[in-house]
């Protein structure tokens, strides 16, 4: 899940923003991004209930577990809510124009649920190995602390680079004085 709905949703959001296209390769690159980080979440939380169920485990016993389904249903919502306006079949170009920030604003607050939500699930990880036995300090341990962090500074650099300002590029042509 932090391959699908964290690494690629967070290249979908960054592509949009940064890649030199044209525009409308730069919409189809940011949906096809999503749809997979979409995918690979969706896939993810069925193979979690596989897991539990063929474990002998509850479902959805924990804050990450309903953390996890409440950001999958935004991500569903907001990926064909932007498909819809923005893809196919378009809205009006004055319904584009309005739903633009509003867009911009969800997409970053379901991106922002679904890092906090991985961290979330780093630390149910890491308390259920530590509870079998696992060393607090050994290297398991330090493995998803470390995984955890690199997760939370990748999701911050995201978010940063969607809201930092593009520079402002100088005219150095010839001109007259």
């Amino acid at each position: 899940m932090v391959l699908g709905l964290i690494f690629l949703g967070g290249e979908a959001i960054i592509s949009y923003r940064t890649l030199p296209l044209r525009k409308d390769v730069k919409k189809l690159v940011h949906l096809v991004l999503h749809a997979l980080a979409l995918a690979l979440g969706i896939i993810g939380i069925y193979l979690a209930f596989k897991n539990h169920n063929e474990s002998g485990v509850a479902n959805l016993y924990s804050l990450h577990s309903w953390i996890g389904i409440g950001v999958i249903c935004l991500y569903g919502i907001q990926w064909i809510y932007g498909f819809l306006v923005f893809f196919y079949p378009k809205g009006s170009p004055g319904l584009r124009s309005d739903s633009i920030p509003w867009h911009v604003i969800f997409g970053l607050v379901v991106y922002i649920l679904a890092v906090g939500n991985a961290t979330l699930g780093f630390l149910e990880k890491l308390t259920f190995l530590e509870s079998s036995g696992l060393e607090k300090y050994g290297s398991e341990a330090f493995l998803v602390n470390f995984t955890a962090l690199v997760t939370l500074v990748f999701g911050a650099f995201v978010i940063f680079s969607v809201i930092s300002q593009a520079p402002v590029e100088e005219d150095h042509s010839y001109s007259e004085i």
